[in-house]
Formats: C-alpha cells, structure tokens, sequence
C-alpha cells in the first residue's frame, strides 16, 4: 500500500513520492534515520506558492555544496506538481533532496541526488505572541536548511520547561542570529532590523526584504546581543508558516505590542505574487 493510499484515512490524503513516485514504506525506511539530506518547506494556496524562485535556489545550491551536482529547477518543480496533482489546493510541502549513498560513506557512487516531496495539512502558525530565551547556540552549516538538527527540538523543549514558547540562538560572540525554526525581525520605531550572524537565510525572510525594498521600507541589517533588545520596539519570528509571530519578550527584554511592525511583515510578504510549479 502506498503511503499516500495509507494517509487517506486519517482525513488528510498527504503524499509522500520519490522522484516523482509514490513511495511506499521500503523505499522511505532507508531515509529515516539519514542525515545527509537538505530540504526546503513551503505552504501551498490554491495551488500556487510565493518565492517559488528562492525554494528553487536553496535546493541547487545546497546540492552543489553537499554533493556537487543539483537536481535541475526543471525537473524538481515537475516532482512538485505532480504531488499537487492529487492534493487539496491549500497544503503544507516539503520537498527533500538526498543522495542514494547516504551518509557514514566515504565514496561517492555518482548518482544524482533524489527528490523526496511531502505533502501536509496547511499551517498559517502560532498566533503569539511569543517568549523567547536566548541561548548559546551555533547551527552547523547555517546556511544550509539540512536534516537531523536535535538541537532545534531539544532547545524548543528545554525552552517550554522553562516558562517561555521558543528559544532565541546566540552564537559564541553573543549575537543573535536565529531562532529555533525562525527567522528572526526586530523593530526600531521606523525601520526593520534584521541580525547580522552567520544563519540560514530563511525563503519568507527572503520574500519580505525583497518587497520591503521595493515599496521603500527603511531595512537594515545590524548586529545585535541581549544588551541592545531594550532599544529596539518590538521582535517577530517569521519562517515558511507565516510571515510575521510577534514576540513579547526575549528573556528579559519586553515590548509592547507593535501592529504597524506586524502589518509591514504581513503586507511585505502578501506583496509578492503568488505562482504555480
């Protein structure tokens, strides 16, 4: 039985395919424990995605770091629109790129890497607002969106246990720079203040400064510890959920609600038009 067959039941028809194919439990079980594998996450509209360019670019170039070779954006947005083939118009997609070798292997057998592509029910995420706690943190390879990061759920956890939604990272100089599944946008009063540390430059981010540009919004990109948070007016986390999650607080730093901030992210990002794969 397929697994798009199996998923149907549980009131959301979800499809799981390689390379364009279903794939039944065989075929994904070798995946999954496997960590040498990047991804990207987009939420589906009437079956049309925003920054479809970006998604494509994230997946080309982290194959060419990892394994030296890329799927064309051709062939992955024919995988695309056939998972969208036999799903709802409005879902959650993530489409993974892995190498058949798989990792713990010294060789490279040459072949080229495989498409998986999940489907979901949508998300629109939290409605906050959030607490963060700042920890010291420093992803590896941060500008690539890979698999297997524990650390993003063990500091979720430990955040939670703590009284807080998430946590915030700071790398070893004690800069902001992400937060757990989140990009991360601060607010002065006038302009949008992005960190300046080495992170993954998140597709919606991507979306959001490119339209905050092109409509003339103050934009600036600032390297920021906890000893700055109190200057600033507001924070928001945004990924591929949502453009825009106000925070209320990082640690021991609060703000007061900041609805124009919020609306800048929300129309920044509704600003971009929307395409089908």
């Amino acid at each position: 039985m397929s697994v798009s067959t199996a998923a149907a039941t549980s009131g959301f028809a979800a499809v799981a395919q390689i390379d364009g194919r279903d794939a039944d439990a065989a075929a994904l079980a070798p995946l999954a424990f496997a960590g040498h594998a990047h991804f990207t996450a987009m939420q589906v509209r009437d079956g049309r995605v925003r920054g479809l360019d970006l998604h494509m670019r994230r997946l080309r170039e982290a194959s060419l770091q990892l394994y030296g070779r890329a799927v064309s954006d051709d062939i992955v947005r024919e995988y695309l629109r056939e998972a969208l083939r036999h799903s709802p118009a409005d879902l959650s997609l993530t489409a993974t790129v892995f190498q058949p070798a798989g990792e713990f292997t010294a060789g490279d057998d040459g072949a080229a890497p495989r498409v998986l592509v999940r489907t979901a029910p949508p998300s629109d995420g939290p409605r906050g607002p959030l607490a963060l706690v700042a920890v010291e943190h420093e992803r590896v390879l941060p500008q690539l969106k890979h698999v297997g990061e524990i650390a993003k759920t063990y500091h979720l956890r430990r955040a939670i246990a703590a009284g807080f939604d998430d946590a915030a990272f700071l790398d070893r100089a004690g800069r902001f720079s992400e937060a757990t599944i989140w990009n991360l946008a601060f607010w002065d009063g006038a302009a949008v203040v992005w960190p300046q540390a080495p992170m993954l430059v998140g597709t919606t981010q991507g979306i959001v400064r490119r339209q905050l540009e092109r409509h003339g919004v103050p934009q600036r990109e600032q390297a920021l510890t906890p000893a700055d948070l109190p200057a600033l007016q507001g924070a928001a986390v945004m990924n591929s959920w949502t453009p825009g999650v106000a925070v209320s607080r990082i640690g021991e730093t609060a703000w007061a609600p900041a609805p124009q901030f919020l609306r800048r992210l929300h129309d920044a990002f509704a600003a971009e038009p929307a395409q089908a794969p």
